[in-house]
């Protein structure tokens, strides 16, 4: 009878971690975090603004967050999964959990980033601040934007001004003749 629980129990744990993989192949970015010493409101406020960006933000067991990471070939979070570690999966902006995570990190003072990934590399606290600091997808793609216009927007200029000059040209030739 207690073999069958212990089965059961394996099982379930067997469920998780294969949960927990499928999480880190899917996403863009992931950051490890201590969340240690957040109030249930502030907890709260965090949660909110991740599912916002489409965040998803979990507490897990360390020891399955490490045999999952493990079995995918990461072992350099190891380190890093001790104490109460929280994971926050980037499935749609690469930059949105290191980004929101670090900016409530300075707001409560509580929190620590410890490290993450970004497309399954992995990065430490650093590397994960300094993807923080990077602007949105939606603005890095606007900047491209505004510098593929740019030379078609300046042939443009160049054209109209030779145009025009060539109107005024003309215009000087007939009314010279009209004279």
């Amino acid at each position: 009878m207690a073999s069958k629980a212990s089965e059961s129990i394996l099982s379930a744990k067997r469920v998780v971690i294969d949960e927990i993989k499928e999480k880190i192949q899917s996403a863009q970015s992931i950051v490890l975090m201590s969340y240690q010493g957040l109030t249930a409101a502030q907890d709260t406020e965090l949660r909110a603004k991740l599912r916002e960006a489409g965040v998803e933000y979990k507490v897990l067991k360390n020891r399955l967050v490490r045999i999952a990471l493990n079995e995918l070939g990461y072992t350099e979070f190891d380190h890093d999964l001790e104490g109460p570690t929280a994971v926050a999966f980037g499935h749609t902006d690469a930059v949105a959990p290191a980004k929101i995570l670090c900016e409530y990190t300075a707001k409560f003072g509580k929190i620590a980033v410890k490290s993450g990934m970004v497309d399954h590399v992995a990065i430490d606290a650093n590397g994960v601040k300094e993807l923080a600091e990077l602007p949105s997808k939606e603005v890095l793609v606007a900047k491209v934007l505004g510098m593929l216009q740019a030379p078609i927007t300046g042939f443009v200029r160049v054209l109209n001004g030779t145009i025009g000059g060539l109107a005024i040209a003309l215009k000087a030739i007939a009314d010279k003749q009209e004279a």
